[in-house]
């Protein structure tokens, strides 16, 4: 699919999920004047991280309740270089809820959605604070992911 799309291979439409602001800075580009290959997964973390706490969920602190999760996967693909600073968004959805993990799709993005620079997916498992064991998501959970897209009957499978 053509790099200029908006939607990949492996995303759905601007209609589901969330479009999320981010700013690129001069700090995140390498020598050639493009952003850092490490800083998309930077970038994508911050939009999750802004998603949830404006839905609340992490308490004050982020990584409180669920908010106390860990990255299982990260996997991306390039689809063109980001070339400057400026403003960006990146596009997030709900592909997966088990009981204890969430997988979730994204888009490195121009503001307005319509040029994709990178995309892939992310897998993370909410963990007790005191045991740092795998521990099951809250009730609300379910109900936010599927504002992000995750179809019906999607919430709470193994894992």
């Amino acid at each position: 699919m053509s790099a200029t799309s908006h939607v990949t291979a492996d995303a759905p439409g601007a209609d589901v999920g969330v479009l999320m602001p981010v700013v690129v800075h001069f700090d995140d580009l390498d020598q050639m004047g493009l952003l850092h290959n490490g800083h998309y997964q930077v970038l994508v973390e911050r939009a999750w991280g802004w998603l949830w706490r404006s839905k609340g969920v992490g308490g004050t602190s982020g990584i409180e309740g669920d908010g106390f999760n860990a990255a299982k996967t990260f996997d991306i693909t390039y689809d063109r270089p980001v070339a400057g600073v400026g403003e960006y968004a990146v596009h997030l959805w709900m592909q997966r809820l088990g009981t204890t993990s969430a997988t979730a799709g994204y888009r490195v993005c121009s503001a307005d959605g319509k040029v994709t620079y990178a995309h892939g997916s992310r897998t993370v498992v909410r963990l007790d604070s005191a045991t740092m064991r795998p521990t099951p998501w809250s009730g609300r959970v379910p109900e936010i992911a599927r504002t992000l897209g995750l179809p019906e009957g999607e919430d709470h499978h193994a894992g």
